[in-house]
């Protein structure tokens, strides 16, 4: 998988594709599939699994080849969290935090020496990445946040918190967004990457959360936080600017985490409403039931295509805004609803932890909230649309 995505042709990619997809596939049968109820149950976050992830080549799929990572596109990326989040959504959720949030951030907007110090440990999945944006009184509303960075000397003092953090705990490195200017002002924000470990930064608490529990999702406090100019990303200011153009590549994430969760439930689905036996037939013989699998099949080749084309969009250089957040819109939403007919085909048995439909039902709300609400979705595509 260590292949430059510059050097693929289309033939290429699509083998390329069908490899991460095989091989994601065994894996997860291997090393996810057994573990998946204790860490649901413990909201026990696999640290270790994500350094095997990183031998696998997929912590830094994005990341060039000269910084260690597998220099592939969105387009392979999209495959590898599909594949995971049909085993389990919590597992592709902090996957694609770490890649398209911390991992891409450095990527895209850190200077060479930033690159070379962080990139290859992130890529092979000895580092953790973590991203912080939101607050606890700031969710979409970013332009107002109230965690400072104040300059002194050639260093900068973090004070203030961020909430909802996927990764924080375990993190090893965090790309975190300060206001250094005015609330509101689109250049009043700018991004430091700060290493766990460093004197007044620490984690608080961890959410006990309806789904995605075994993605750790906690809080972090900034305490006199003093790190080195050196640790800044970008130009003072541009940490607005810088997030918003990584939350484009993130939305693709979530869509493609979407896609999965829905697969996993439809599978599931489709393969119990052929066991199942009443009436002295199986389940998926009676139309309502085998309506039910057409609607949901439907949407999800839908999403799937809607993620896929953003991906390809990202992959040749095309502003994405609008493409990323149509895909995350229409697939969270589709993962809702597909999850939701694979819990009333299951029937009682659907809503038994027994079964696997559950934990997709309880996953895939977090899709339609994650990176962006459904509703901020709408806001984005309606704007974008009504642009003259």
């Amino acid at each position: 998988m260590h292949i430059a995505n510059s050097s693929l042709t289309e033939t290429q990619r699509e083998e390329t594709c069908n490899l991460i997809k095989e091989t994601v596939k065994d894996f997860a049968a291997i090393h996810i599939k057994p573990n998946i109820r204790a860490w649901d149950e413990l909201q026990q976050f696999p640290k270790n699994l994500f350094r095997s992830l990183g031998d696998l080549g997929l912590m830094g799929m994005l990341v060039p080849e000269e910084f260690g990572g597998s220099g592939l596109g969105y387009k392979e990326y999209v495959t590898a969290i599909v594949e995971l989040s049909k085993v389990d959504p919590s597992v592709g959720l902090s996957m694609a935090a770490h890649n398209s949030l911390c991992t891409n951030h450095i990527s895209m907007f850190g200077n060479n020496d930033q690159k070379h110090r962080y990139l290859p440990k992130l890529a092979n999945g000895e580092f953790v990445g973590a991203w912080g944006l939101t607050e606890p009184n700031t969710g979409s509303d970013a332009g107002n946040m109230r965690t400072v960075a104040v300059k002194d000397g050639n260093d900068w003092v973090i004070n203030g918190s961020k909430n909802f953090i996927t990764n924080g705990m375990s993190g090893d490195v965090t790309v975190v967004i300060t206001r250094t200017g005015e609330p509101g002002d689109k250049h009043g924000a700018t991004a430091f990457i700060v290493k766990q470990g460093t004197a007044g930064y620490t984690s608080g608490r961890k959410e006990d959360k309806l789904g995605m529990r075994a993605s750790e999702t906690v809080e972090l406090i900034f305490q006199d936080c003093r790190i080195p100019d050196s640790q800044r990303l970008g130009e003072v200011g541009d940490g607005f600017i810088q997030s918003l153009k990584v939350l484009d590549g993130g939305r693709i994430s979530i869509a493609a985490l979407g896609v999965g969760t829905a697969l996993g439930a439809y599978e599931a689905a489709l393969a119990y409403s052929k066991e199942r036996k009443q009436f002295g037939k199986a389940i998926c013989d009676f139309q309502a039931i085998a309506f039910k699998l057409a609607d949901m099949y439907t949407d999800i080749q839908a999403s799937s295509l809607l993620t896929f084309h953003a991906a390809a969009l990202k992959d040749e250089g095309h502003k994405v805004t609008l493409a990323s957040a149509v895909a995350k819109y229409h697939s969270s939403e589709t993962a809702v609803r597909v999850a939701n007919e694979a819990v009333q085909i299951f029937g009682g048995y659907g809503f038994v932890k027994d079964y696997p439909v559950e934990k997709f039902y309880r996953d895939s709300k977090l899709c339609t909230i994650g990176e962006g609400t459904s509703e901020i979705q709408k806001m984005v595509i309606s704007k974008e649309i009504l642009k003259d």
